[in-house]
């Protein structure tokens, strides 16, 4: 037994004070002499043991009287927590792009919230969380306005961050007992979140109700000729067969084509579209079919005329260069190191320094500029260097130095397949590979560096070096024949022709929201100009650096809504970009949370809204025993009284 009020029961030690009374009462029968009164002894003697029990009855019910007052004052109560503690509920509701679809009981996001409101308790103090939004310390009215206001969004937060949230209000709020809820569709994206949970959570899986689903995964294009091109549409299909799925092509809001598919069980198929090639071309994919989500069903990307990339190679005319260079992608020049326009440098988005033997200084200068602007630098030594001018260059560009020329024959057997550059190159690892062989290299001491190709004694071929606006690449041996085959290497193209694309980012087909995304943009702005990204309905101005040759810019909290939006300078359209949704929203592949249960004590499953709320107030549930003692206060006086009426000395 609990006491609200513990401090009144300090009064319990006045009660001494009656019963002092009565045992030290100076009240004395008075003797009257009197006539034959021997007969009366055995009466008085009766008389006065009936007064002292009476007397006694008295007292009891009195002391038992204000006892039972002084504890219903002090407010007794069975619970198992403590009554001087607030109650705050800490809840995360998903509201991911996964919640809006049918559970058994209607839209799980909507039903969701209509059930937190109908059993959401009007003394509790709630904290609210979802994936765009943080309610802290409100009422039971502002939750049920944030609920109702609460719609789904693109943006994911994981699980850990909300574990992080809920201890980080255990460690700032003191005396206060919380009730932790987690509502959310648990899709097995997560690794080990539920490992170290040391506060009690209620786990809820709102489940949809279909089994299946169809999506558009992703989509690449591909050039048949000059007039046409093809649409290659990736779709994923998760359940049972689908037959004569209809799906349509359009070109902003204008049908462009038709056709219907089937596909198998759990399983990728492409289909593809022919069409003719444009300038620009909003392309629009819609499915029709009723599956578990509607979201993935619709597919945006985006085409461009793209603009050139402008390449410069200074020093040594090589055929390889304007063979990858072709001018159906690249603006290429090459010029000898005395016909150079230092005025062009500056307008390019990669420079080649292509085997010089000293590097100017009015050279250095101009590329050291150039690259704090953003322009990416690929430099290939002669056999025959000058190492200090090469060195002044590194050292102005604070990366390192070159050390001496190593005469040794080596196979370039490394090939870094998980690098950037070559990410997207090989389809797997190649096993039975003509390596090519240099005769001589540079050592090199380079930091911030990591490795595109390697010797086979583990020494770098070709070495990616990030600087502070831009990037380096070394090649540590000269590519003449007489010294390296690598340029008859099928490896050249791949790495030389993405030198020249890395240098500058086009817009994609297609971003992701809730992604971080770079836009290399080639425009040239005037001072204080800046970048922003529209649609018909939202506009922001995104992350951006601003370059000589180009600006960079980066989108991660914004846009929120699938669709096409325009990248916009001064009210122009600079180009078009599209932004789909997350493609993990339309994994159907759940986490097991009962398994996750038998692991942590601290996490309990439940089935539904209401029954985590009956759990949970049951536990918390106090049975106020103050009324109890009122009775027992009544009834002692009516005893008190009963006991003065009928109760004769």
């Amino acid at each position: 037994m609990q006491f609200k009020h513990p401090e009144i029961l300090y009064f319990l030690v006045l009660l001494i004070i009656p019963v002092l009374i009565h045992l030290f009462q100076l009240q004395k029968f008075v003797k009257v002499p009197f006539t034959n009164v021997a007969f009366l002894q055995q009466l008085v003697q009766q008389t006065r043991k009936s007064s002292q029990l009476k007397k006694w009855l008295i007292l009891a019910t009195r002391i038992l009287l204000f006892s039972a007052i002084l504890f219903a004052f002090s407010k007794p109560y069975f619970s198992s927590k403590d009554i001087d503690k607030k109650q705050q509920t800490f809840i995360y509701l998903d509201n991911s792009l996964s919640t809006n679809t049918e559970g058994k009981k209607g839209n799980l996001l909507k039903n969701s919230a209509q059930e937190l409101i109908e059993n959401a308790s009007e003394n509790d103090i709630y904290s609210l969380v979802t994936n765009s939004k943080f309610f802290k310390n409100i009422t039971k009215k502002e939750l049920k306005t944030a609920l109702l206001s609460i719609k789904n969004t693109s943006k994911k937060l994981d699980l850990e961050t909300v574990l992080l949230k809920i201890k980080s209000t255990y460690k700032n709020e003191a005396n206060i007992l919380y009730k932790n809820i987690v509502l959310s569709a648990f899709q097995n994206t997560y690794n080990d979140e539920f490992i170290n949970v040391t506060q009690p959570i209620s786990l809820l899986h709102l489940e949809p109700s279909k089994k299946n689903n169809i999506s558009i995964d992703s989509v690449f294009t591909e050039n048949k000729n000059t007039n046409k091109f093809v649409v290659h549409v990736v779709i994923k299909n998760q359940g049972e067969e689908k037959k004569n799925v209809p799906i349509a092509l359009y070109n902003d809001t204008t049908l462009v084509s038709k056709q219907s598919f089937s596909i198998d069980k759990n399983s990728t198929q492409t289909i593809q579209f022919t069409i003719e090639n444009t300038s620009v071309f909003l392309g629009k994919l819609e499915l029709t079919f009723n599956d578990t989500f509607s979201f993935d069903n619709t597919f945006y990307f985006a085409l461009n005329s793209t603009k050139k990339i402008n390449v410069l190679a200074i020093g040594k005319a090589t055929d390889f260069l304007s063979k990858i260079y072709t001018k159906k992608e690249f603006n290429f020049v090459s010029t000898t190191l005395q016909n150079t326009n230092y005025n062009f440098i500056q307008k390019q988005q990669l420079i080649i320094i292509n085997e010089i033997e000293k590097i100017p200084p009015t050279l250095i200068t101009s590329l050291v500029t150039f690259s704090k602007n953003g322009g990416n630098l690929v430099v290939i030594p002669n056999q025959k260097i000058d190492l200090n001018s090469y060195n002044t260059l590194f050292k102005n560009l604070t990366i390192g130095k070159i050390n001496a020329i190593k005469n040794d024959t080596l196979k370039i057997t490394r090939i870094n397949y998980n690098h950037p550059l070559l990410a997207d190159v090989f389809s797997k690892k190649v096993q039975n590979f003509q390596y090519p062989t240099t005769q001589s290299h540079y050592t090199a001491s380079f930091k911030n560096t990591s490795t595109i190709i390697g010797y086979e004694n583990k020494e770098d071929f070709i070495q990616e070096i990030k600087l502070q606006n831009s990037k380096l690449y070394w090649v540590a041996s000269s590519l003449q024949n007489k010294n390296s085959d690598f340029t008859n290497s099928p490896l050249i193209v791949p790495v030389f022709y993405n030198f020249g694309t890395r240098s500058l980012q086009h817009s994609k087909l297609y971003y992701r929201l809730d992604k971080t995304n770079r836009i290399d943009v080639n425009i040239q702005l005037a001072k204080d100009e800046i970048l922003s990204i529209k649609n018909n309905e939202n506009s922001f101005i995104p992350l951006q650096q601003t370059f000589q040759n180009k600006v960079s810019l980066t989108t991660k909290e914004q846009p929120l809504v699938a669709g096409f939006y325009a990248i916009v300078a001064q009210e122009k359209i600079i180009q078009n970009i599209a932004f789909n949704n997350p493609k993990e929203e339309s994994v159907l592949n759940y986490m097991d949370i009962k398994e996750l249960s038998k692991d942590n004590k601290n996490l309990t499953i439940s089935s539904s809204i209401k029954d985590i709320f009956e759990e949970l107030n049951k536990k918390n549930e106090v049975h106020w025993l103050w009324k109890w003692f009122l009775a027992l206060a009544i009834v002692s006086l009516l005893l008190e009284i009963l006991i003065l009426k009928f109760l004769k000395p």
